[in-house]
């Protein structure tokens, strides 16, 4: 199932931050410690996140989040609405079957609610096919500066 996320999932969204972070190399246990660390992180940095539930229990298999950026109006004109889609991640066990195609389309389906011009996203070199899979195209259009 998916749904959008509430307040009360914030300890298993850490516990999935800290195992994505250390299939990734990191280390670092989702204890009491990293959940308030997260905690006090969502407070200052709002995000929307959809969570797909396994079916047995409430157990948080997935994740992925929304940063809502509204763009300053022009005369004539609202101001409009871009999404960043950031930080999507299925647990292992979990992966190709269907879960994160299924977060992706909640967001898009939200995201189109919104009345938002378009979703963007960071893909990492894994991750292209996957968002190209779910309709998205390599954009020309952004300038980025690095530090």
């Amino acid at each position: 199932m998916i749904r959008e996320g509430t307040p009360l999932d914030i300890p298993q969204l850490a516990r999935l931050r800290a195992v994505w972070a250390a299939e990734a190399g990191g280390d670092g246990p989702a204890d009491a410690g990293f959940v308030g660390e997260f905690r006090t992180w969502l407070a200052a940095n709002p995000r929307t996140f959809f969570v797909a539930v396994a079916d047995a229990d409430d157990t948080l298999i997935g994740m992925l989040n929304l940063s809502i950026f509204e763009r300053m109006p022009k005369p004539g004109k609202p101001a409009s609405v871009w999404v960043y889609l950031a930080n999507a991640y299925v647990l292992p066990a979990h992966r190709n079957a269907g879960v994160g195609g299924a977060l992706v389309a909640a967001a898009v389906e939200y995201s189109r609610r919104l009345g938002a011009a378009r979703i963007v996203t960071s893909p990492s070199p894994a991750s292209e096919k996957f968002y190209a899979r779910c309709g998205f195209e390599r954009a020309e259009e952004l300038a980025v500066y690095r530090f």
